[in-house]
């Protein structure tokens, strides 16, 4: 079981620069990965996105890849020699069809300088394609560690969940205990209505008061409701086991026990059995508040 959010950072270098890439995602139903790259750097990220979608099925995952353009270059810029020699060539020419001569026909370094792509930052100098090797290594060990957060965060989790279903289970348990009374008693208080009534002619083995016992019998009868809830037990233990994410069959499931215990309250007709529905409400709603974190 994984916790949703997490952070992971990761490091590796490519051509004389330094590739850093960070992940940080936080709760969302559906599966979004955003990825944010140097300018030109867009032809990676198709692979950046299914790496991430490799590892990450439910919440929103910010990937930024960066580089650390100080290393090996002025300002992080680097001149572009071709560039510039064909800028000097063209004012060459220039100078010399408009009869230029002497010092006012030299072209200066200052004048290429402000010439477009002359100049260019390294982000640009470095080929993506040829750059992969580093960023997958560097995107590989940010996963690596983004994993390992939401692993620990999905221990904590798991230990809280499994304290509400035991919560649950336990108050479950008891109303098993309590639901066979739940006729014997009616009977009894039927018996006592009976003789505050001073209908002393009418006594409990009166066809109508039977039928009567069998219709509360019939309408407060919870064993399906008990056998199902069973059910939900084991499936959330398949669940607490699988190594796969599931996140949205912890939702599912929590809605199907909503119903399970609702129906149980209303069908049960003892206050006993009603103050453990009333329980088990209380720690599926902190269950269902948990499982929005969970991948």
């Amino acid at each position: 079981m994984k916790s949703m959010t997490g952070y992971g950072r990761g490091e590796s270098s490519a051509n004389g620069a330094r590739v850093m890439v960070e992940l940080k995602a936080v709760n969302r139903k559906q599966s979004e990965v955003v990825v944010m790259l140097p300018s030109d750097w867009e032809v990676l990220e198709g692979r950046v996105r299914d790496s991430v979608a490799r590892v990450v099925s439910r919440g929103r995952c910010e990937v930024r890849l960066t580089l650390d353009v100080a290393e090996g270059g002025a300002a992080g810029q680097r001149i572009n020699r071709e560039v510039a020699k064909a800028y000097a060539r063209e004012w060459s020419e220039v100078a010399a069809e408009v009869g230029l001569s002497g010092a006012a026909a030299q072209v200066s370094l200052e004048l290429l300088a402000r010439c477009p792509g002359v100049l260019q930052a390294r982000t640009e100098a470095v080929d993506p394609e040829g750059a992969w090797p580093a960023v997958s290594a560097a995107l590989s060990a940010a996963l690596e560690s983004f994993d390992a957060m939401r692993r620990r965060e999905g221990e904590a989790l798991e230990r809280d969940l499994q304290g509400r279903i035991d919560q649950i289970r336990s108050a479950l348990e008891r109303v098993r205990a309590l639901a066979p009374e739940v006729v014997a008693r009616y009977r009894q208080q039927l018996a006592q209505r009976l003789q505050a009534a001073g209908l002393a002619g009418i006594t409990l083995d009166d066809e109508r008061i039977l039928k009567e016992l069998v219709v509360f019998a019939d309408r407060s009868d919870i064993s399906e409701e008990i056998a199902r809830l069973g059910s939900h037990f084991q499936q959330y233990e398949d669940a607490r086991a699988s190594r796969e994410a599931v996140g949205r069959k912890l939702d599912f499931l929590a809605q199907e026990f909503h119903r399970e215990i609702n129906t149980l309250g209303s069908k049960a007709n003892d206050a006993r059995i009603a103050a453990e529905v009333v329980l088990m409400k209380t720690e599926l709603e902190r269950f269902r508040e948990q499982v929005q974190n969970v991948e």
